[in-house]
Order: C-alpha cells, then structure tokens, then sequence
C-alpha cells in the first residue's frame, strides 16, 4: 500500500459530478512521486486502475489546481479532488428465483450456487442466472462492477454447485480481489473421478490454455498456457470411481476438469473433459464437481472467514448409491 491518505467526502460542484459522491485527498508523505493513477488506484473505494484512468479521461479528477493527468506525479500534501462516477444501472432483468444465502453482511454476501445455474448472463444464458436473482433480491445491481456482474468476484460453472462469494461494496469488491490475485484465497472443492486413483496426495502443475483445435475447450497441451497448480488428496475409494478433495493456487478456466482429465481420471459426468463409456452407476448428469468452502480475510475486518457449503443432494445421492454397491460386493459371497 501507499500508506495513509486523508479522505472524506464533501458535496460535488456541478463542475465536477452532477451525481454520485466527491471525495477530497490529501497525499500522503509515503506517497509523494508516485504516478496520479497509482495513488488513486491504492486508495479504497475509489477504483481499479483502469476504473481510475476513466474518471481522470472524464474530467472527474483534479490535482490541486488543474484537471488531472494519468502520469502526473503527485507530491506531499497535494490536494486531489475525485468526482466518483455514478454507479452503472445493471442490465440484468430481475428474476425472483430461490437462493440459498450461506453468509451475509454489508460488505458482502456468500451464496449457496444450486448446479444448473449461471453465474451472469451469457451468450445462450440470458435468462435464470445468479445475477438476476441477485438483482431481484435486492431492488437493483448487488454490487459494484460490470452492469451484467455486479459484485461478482469469482466464478463455478453452470454444472458446478458450491459456495460463491458477491461483494456489496466498491472496496470489498478490490479487497477479495487482491486476495485472489495474490492467491491467499483458500478453496477447496470435491470431486468424485472415475478409476481408481493411485497413492494418497498429490500436485498437478501443468499449464493451461485454449485448445489447439478445439477453442471451446481448455488444454495442458495449449501452446500459450499459463501456470495452473491443484492440489489433490484422495477421500474414498469407491466401484469403478474415487471421491477425491481438491484444493487449487490457481484459477483458470475449467482448471479442476482438465487437470484431472490430464491425470487420466476425469470427474464423472462431465460431457467436455470426461470419458465417453457410460458405466450404470456412474450415470450423471453434470460434472460431480462442488466447491464445499473458501476461506478469505475479511474485507472490512481483515479476520480470517471460512464459509462451507453442504453437499447438493443429487451428489450425496450418487454417493450413496455407490457406497451401497461396494458394500453388496463385500457380502455377496465369493467361490472357491
């Protein structure tokens, strides 16, 4: 950080911002020299660095005297006047669908994501998402943002199910996601794979990417894949599959699908990186992937939060099924 600054917000002058809030700095000692778009950036609640170089290109930001420069260097005592853009109206449509809120406060809320639904809306998923359940829920955009992912941090597949974090605020949004950048977000997920995985433990650490052919798809054979690392720890072995906990430093797209297809065990029912036999009980109709809990700091408080969700029901129903067969095996008797 670039240590403390001074802020308070004041009424905005028209010359300025006719809406939203104007926040007045002071900067800093520790802060002197450094470029007007980084000391900005490092200050909460005023925007990325991207979202900063927007108010300076809309007039909404003055260095004492004079209408503000990205690279200007600002020193010691200097006076910077930010006119806050007004938040975006969301795009979404809001529609009243059920959601299971795991935690919640004003800074953020923890959502319980059923499989089946989208995160935000995308090509081909306009309707029936996350958002727009969000927005129905509270009477307009949850958070911060993109107008069609307001305070949406991270993201789980459609099919995915599990604990999904929304931040409420400007600076809980760029809180979670430094965290996140700086990889000290703690997920884990469960995974139920097919085959029989050998040992107890284990780190997949192969680079990730686009397809070669297939553009649709992720790849550890891309040629411009990036750094992608899971860790792996066997739970249950079970007939013809293995529940296995997952707990990956990185997040690329469909990271946890296409390492463990790489490893030669994909997660049972996924239609993209998984086998193509069908086996009677290991029949399902999305990935069997969840993401059981994320542990974080606290945007606002800085304590450590460790937020779990429950086991769907139609997972737990496949592992039922599956512990009822192994134990048939071991009774049914055996000839000579």
């Amino acid at each position: 950080m670039l240590g403390a600054c001074w802020a308070r917000p004041v009424r905005a002058p028209p010359a300025v911002s006719k809406h939203g809030e104007r926040v007045v700095l002071t900067v800093p000692p520790a802060a002197a020299g450094t470029r007007l778009d980084r000391f900005l950036a490092g200050v909460p609640g005023i925007g990325t660095r991207s979202q900063v170089k927007r108010l300076i290109d809309a007039g909404r930001v003055w260095l004492d005297d004079a209408q503000g420069k990205a690279a200007s260097a600002v020193r010691a005592g200097a006076r910077v006047d930010v006119g806050l853009a007004p938040p975006e109206p969301s795009g979404v449509e809001p529609e009243p669908l059920p959601l299971a809120v795991l935690y919640e406060d004003e800074d953020l809320l923890a959502i319980d994501k059923p499989p089946g639904m989208v995160v935000h809306p995308a090509p081909g998923a306009r309707r029936g998402t996350l958002v727009a359940a969000l927005v129905h829920r509270f009477g307009g955009a949850p958070g911060p943002g993109h107008p069609e992912r307001p305070g949406i941090v991270h993201r789980l597949d459609r099919d995915t199910s599990g604990v999904l974090l929304v931040a409420r605020t400007l600076a809980a949004l760029e809180h979670l996601a430094r965290q996140f950048r700086e990889r000290t977000v703690e997920k884990r997920y469960l995974a139920l794979v097919r085959g029989v995985v050998k040992g107890k433990e284990g780190t997949i650490e192969r680079p990730i990417g686009r397809h070669p052919r297939e553009r649709k798809r992720m790849s550890v054979r891309s040629r411009r894949g990036r750094s992608a690392i899971t860790h792996w720890r066997v739970l249950e072995r079970l007939p013809g599959a293995t529940l296995v906990a997952l707990r990956p430093e990185t997040g690329r797209t469909h990271q946890l699908r296409v390492h463990l297809a790489a490893m030669g065990h994909p997660i049972v029912g996924d239609r993209i990186y998984g086998a193509r036999r069908r086996e009677s009980l290991l029949v399902f109709p999305r990935q069997a992937l969840h993401a059981e809990a994320i542990g974080f700091r606290h945007p606002r408080t800085g304590r450590p939060l460790v937020i779990r969700s429950p086991l769907p029901s139609d997972l737990d129903g496949l592992l039922a099924a599956l512990r009822q067969a192994a134990a048939s095996t071991e009774k049914s008797p055996r000839l000579a």
